[in-house]
């Protein structure tokens, strides 16, 4: 069984639709198109939890990490 704690710090990492994802990573809301074409094109990793698309911040911010050193090469 998952402990009160992490069940709260999954929650806080949680990111529901694509305009939060959008604010998230753009600091805009309507940009909710780049996030599909993304996903789709770039392999952003977003999930479905039925019809809305989700995606941690944990994971996000570690896909663009793995993005920016994949752009820096020597």
């Amino acid at each position: 069984m998952v402990a009160l704690n992490e069940d709260r710090s999954f929650a806080d990492d949680l990111l529901e639709g694509a305009d939060a994802i959008a604010a998230f990573l753009y600091g805009d809301k309507t940009k909710r198109r780049k996030v599909y074409h993304l996903a789709a094109i770039n392999g952003l990793p977003t999930f479905n939890l039925g019809a809305l698309v989700c995606a941690r911040k944990s994971t996000l911010l570690d896909w663009v990490k793995a993005q920016e050193a994949r752009g820096m090469k020597p």
